[in-house]
């Protein structure tokens, strides 16, 4: 039994006094209405023209319910159903329980005395005033209790429905879809588009402690294969996003327009596969290139280092080796024999070997090509 029950059933109102109080009800709510209206400033506007009746005839509705529950004929589950949708229409039209809970607290003070002011000409006994004043708050609360429950329902389910459209977002852009499919994924989500976003890949259980720690409005998906993350910040400061990350086992992809966010991601996604030790992939592009097409590397490798394959094994491992050094110092003898740990005399001998194996050494074509081959060791 409900509170507001429990106290009708010590009230008994006689049948003058009811009818008294029902001829008073439009009044009543006319002047609850405009008390809250004066009051309780969010309300300020909301209350008028046609807005203005469909609050006035609920407030009616509810004085009515309430007079039933005071002569004993209601159970008081309507008044309560009532407001609890009246709470989670306040949601929608953008206004906060603090201002439904005011307008509660303003309308029972106003009704309180209007229908204090019929009950006791129509000769409610002194001894049930008090009661009757007691019926009038119990109904009120529960009232206020219900469009709490309300409020708080509806802004639950839209918070649950924001977040799925977010989702949604960060899932099409990862696949790829058109810039049409996206911008109206990104309306439905509310969400303004920025010029550019980064990707960041990391653990899932990582994913939404990291993106706390981000700009409010960046994406988030922690349901990856493998148990990953990925978090698409907008207009990212890189330095900046790589600082934040320092603790994270992150791997920060490349900014791209936010349109082609799937870019940022698939880098990151393969500098992964690459090394977990990479965390900027700004950092390790050359790595990324060649491994872009892996059986085109490997053909590469093998038709551009053939000549080598006809030598021992061990002999051949030294003179790529020399091969990779001596391209990348532009065949500054000195250097490569410090990058080798021998001696410069050893770096001529082992060049006059290659020039052999590759008379075509000088050809930019064939320069190329072997840059390339040796470009990344390969285990």
């Amino acid at each position: 039994m409900s509170h507001a029950i429990r106290r009708a059933s010590e009230l008994a109102l006689d049948e003058t006094t009811v009818t008294a109080l029902r001829a008073a009800l439009k009044s009543t709510a006319d002047e609850v209405v405009q008390a809250i209206i004066d009051e309780v400033p969010p309300y300020a506007g909301a209350l008028s023209g046609s807005m203005g009746g469909t609050i006035r005839r609920a407030v009616r509705t509810a004085l009515g319910h309430y007079l039933d529950l005071a002569s004993g004929n209601a159970t008081g589950g309507d008044g309560g159903d009532a407001a609890y949708e009246l709470g989670r229409g306040e949601v929608r039209d953008g206004r906060s329980m603090d201002a439904l809970l005011s307008a509660y607290r303003v309308g029972a003070r106003v009704a309180w005395r209007c229908l204090a002011a019929g009950a006791v000409p129509a000769g409610l006994p002194a001894a049930e005033v008090a009661k009757f004043a007691e019926l009038t708050f119990a109904y009120i609360d529960e009232l206020s209790a219900a469009s709490a429950a309300g409020h708080a329902d509806e802004l639950a389910a839209r918070g649950r429905a924001h977040e799925r459209h977010l989702e949604q977002l960060a899932r099409d852009l990862l696949a790829g879809a058109s810039p049409d499919v996206l911008l109206v994924s990104a309306q439905r989500a509310g969400w303004q588009p920025p010029v550019s976003l980064t990707a960041v890949l990391l653990p899932a259980a990582q994913a939404r402690p990291a993106c706390r720690a981000l700009d409010p409005s960046t994406l988030v998906l922690d349901d990856l294969p493998d148990a990953f993350g990925v978090l698409l910040v907008p207009d990212a400061d890189r330095s900046h996003l790589l600082r934040q990350l320092t603790d994270r086992t992150a791997v920060v992809g490349p900014a791209r327009p936010w349109t082609r966010a799937s870019a940022s991601y698939a880098r990151a996604v393969r500098a992964r596969s690459l090394s977990t030790d990479i965390r900027d992939t700004e950092d390790h592009l050359p790595e990324l290139v060649l491994s872009a097409d892996a059986d085109a590397f490997a053909d590469l490798r093998a038709r551009a280092l053939a000549p080598l394959r006809a030598l021992p094994a061990a002999t051949a491992r030294r003179l790529e080796e020399t091969l990779r050094a001596w391209l990348l110092h532009q065949g500054r003898r000195d250097e490569v024999a410090a990058a080798l740990f021998i001696h410069p005399q050893t770096v001529r001998y082992r060049m006059s070997q290659l020039r052999e194996v590759f008379p075509d050494l000088a050809s930019p074509h064939r320069v190329l090509e072997l840059t390339l081959a040796v470009g990344r060791r390969v285990s």
